[in-house]
């Protein structure tokens, strides 16, 4: 027979433990996307499909994205960004970390929502640019919480020296122009482990 007041601190410890566990990204439900435009009037969605991502105790998190799971829906494109544009025999990851307040996250109940403005440093091909994004948190449930961009982050190719392998691509698809600046929008599924 169970004594309540044995059993009592191990169901308050239960139910304390997401908000103390390490958060881990659930790459099979989360994604990454991005917009190129081409020739003044053409765009095209794109997509990271391997992505790892973990949120401490302490709020310190990190995204790492395989930059060789690029996909376009076209094979030769893909290609080509892996090798012309990403160079990803030497630049195989791009990075993204914040620090996060987690209490406000914690602190919602099931369904519940909180907008976060919050610093961020993504690192692509070997260069870090900081940004200031728009996200919105959601709670899933008491095991898993969502984080979705607001508003895209603007990456632009000149802040990580892809500049000339942009030309590259342009050259090799005969377009007449390709924009420098792209919008990345995300949302991940983190899960408490």
């Amino acid at each position: 027979m169970f004594k309540l007041p044995r059993l009592l601190p191990a169901l308050l410890l239960a139910l304390c433990l997401p908000a103390h566990a390490n958060w881990h990204l659930d790459g099979e439900s989360s994604r990454l996307s991005f917009i190129t435009g081409k020739n003044g009037d053409t765009a095209d969605v794109h997509r990271f499909l391997v992505l790892h991502g973990t949120v401490d105790r302490k709020g310190a998190a990190g995204l790492r994205i395989e930059m060789d799971s690029v996909s376009s829906g076209i094979p030769q494109r893909d290609e080509r960004m892996r090798e012309d544009l990403f160079d990803v025999e030497r630049f195989a990851e791009a990075k993204v970390q914040a620090q996060l307040d987690l209490r406000p996250i914690n602190d919602l109940a099931n369904g519940a929502q909180v907008e976060l403005r919050l610093p961020l440093t993504v690192t692509l091909h070997g260069q870090s640019h900081s940004y200031n994004a728009l996200l919105l948190a959601t709670r899933l449930d008491e095991r898993r919480f969502q984080v979705v961009t607001l508003e895209p982050l603007v990456l632009r190719a000149a802040d990580f020296g892809l500049l000339p392998g942009l030309q590259r691509l342009r050259k090799f698809a005969g377009l007449k122009s390709i924009n420098p600046s792209v919008p990345v929008s995300a949302v991940l599924i983190f899960t408490a482990r």
